[in-house]
């Protein structure tokens, strides 16, 4: 595809709106999976005992 303007390429042919949503909704989804996974691996740290270095000193 040849787009002559941004206007052109945004709009994709018609089908702008569904693209751009799609990446959004894509995008959302992603950042907040991140975000929660960081969450859950910061309250694991923080409730797992501390390790034991085995060292008798």
């Amino acid at each position: 595809m040849k787009w002559e303007s941004a206007s052109q390429f945004f709009a994709m042919g018609g089908h702008g709106l569904y693209v751009w949503g799609s990446y959004a909704v894509a995008l959302i989804a992603v950042v907040v999976e991140v975000a929660l996974v960081r969450t859950r691996f910061r309250r694991a740290l923080a409730a797992a005992p501390a390790p034991e270095t085995g060292r008798d000193d």
